[in-house]
């Protein structure tokens, strides 16, 4: 006896709605029928949460990352084989040219509120948009910043492209080593009063409440001075940095200026004498894929814990 065409349909169709993968990035839910085949990831460590869950065969190229930062030999190797497309944040052109079905950025990490790359100019094209969870605060309102935001990336990335056992078992892995960084520390002793030091000379650009800095001093035994700071990153004073008095100093190295140019900076400058981090010279730094979400935010916190535990 055949099976009636209607009853076929519907097998099909409960099939399909099985493929279905919703995730949820910022105030949207995405919704996949398939995972992904023709993916692009934005900047150094959105792109390394790819590779982490072993995405490269997914993906046909990278952006926004030469015309900043460079690549160390562990990104070289993992990007091998895919083309960057653009030096800097891409332009629609370049993501649909590619036949991209996929595009992980984020606010301020490849869009910009009102530019001409976001998930509604996107959807046109066919392609879907993962939005990083720490950069959610620029469209709307979020919790204060936390690691579980990048262990959140990292399992919607695990369900998008159907590695979800793979991303689980990273986050587990990341989970237990923190676990015994925690164990170790006295969590009886006052947190260190930390400051991030990204750039600028005449207004410091740092990282405020809902950037990941906060999450990975904390989780190191420190305070972000800033913490109290609405904002992700930004722009503050000179004058608050000194009345907030830190006792270290957080550089994020990238760019054309060193982290030891920034840290000459603080120390050559009269203005900045008297803080408790200068008159000690205790700085430390991290990578800017070490102080961005990823996964080496977890070897982030444990040179902050290390060097925090310096007298």
């Amino acid at each position: 006896m055949k099976t009636p065409l209607s009853t076929l349909a519907l097998i099909a169709l409960s099939g399909a709605a099985l493929a279905e993968t919703t995730v949820q990035s910022c105030n949207r839910e995405v919704t996949f029928d398939a995972p992904p085949k023709a993916a692009i990831s934005n900047d150094v460590n959105l792109t390394e949460m790819m590779l982490a869950l072993g995405l490269a065969d997914r993906m046909v190229g990278y952006t926004g990352i030469s015309g900043w930062k460079t690549l160390d030999a562990e990104m070289r190797e993992g990007v091998a084989q895919l083309p960057e497309l653009s030096a800097k944040y891409p332009s629609k052109e370049v993501l649909v040219g590619a036949d991209a079905d996929f595009f992980f950025a984020g606010w301020n990490y490849g869009m910009k509120v009102g530019g001409e790359v976001t998930p509604e100019t996107l959807d046109p094209f066919g392609i879907k948009v993962y939005e990083l969870t720490e950069s959610c605060i620029h469209i709307g309102e979020k919790p204060k910043v936390s690691i579980d935001d990048m262990y959140n990336d990292l399992l919607n990335l695990g369900r998008i492209f159907d590695v979800e056992n793979k991303a689980e078992a990273l986050v587990d892995s990341y989970k237990a080593d923190l676990a015994g960084l925690v164990a170790g520390s006295d969590s009886a002793a006052e947190p260190l009063r930390v400051f991030v030091y990204d750039s600028g000379e005449d207004s410091p650009f740092t990282a405020g409440r809902y950037a990941m800095p906060t999450a990975l001093i904390e989780a190191a035994g420190g305070r972000n001075i800033m913490d109290d700071f609405e904002k992700s990153w930004a722009k503050v004073t000179w004058e608050e940095v000194v009345e907030r008095n830190p006792e270290m100093v957080v550089i994020v190295n990238y760019g054309d200026v060193t982290a030891e140019q920034k840290r000459e900076f603080m120390m050559s400058n009269p203005a900045f004498a008297g803080m408790d981090a200068v008159k000690n010279n205790r700085f430390v730094t991290l990578e800017y894929v070490e102080a961005t979400p990823g996964p080496r935010n977890i070897q982030a916190i444990k040179t902050l814990a290390s060097a925090f535990q310096e007298k």
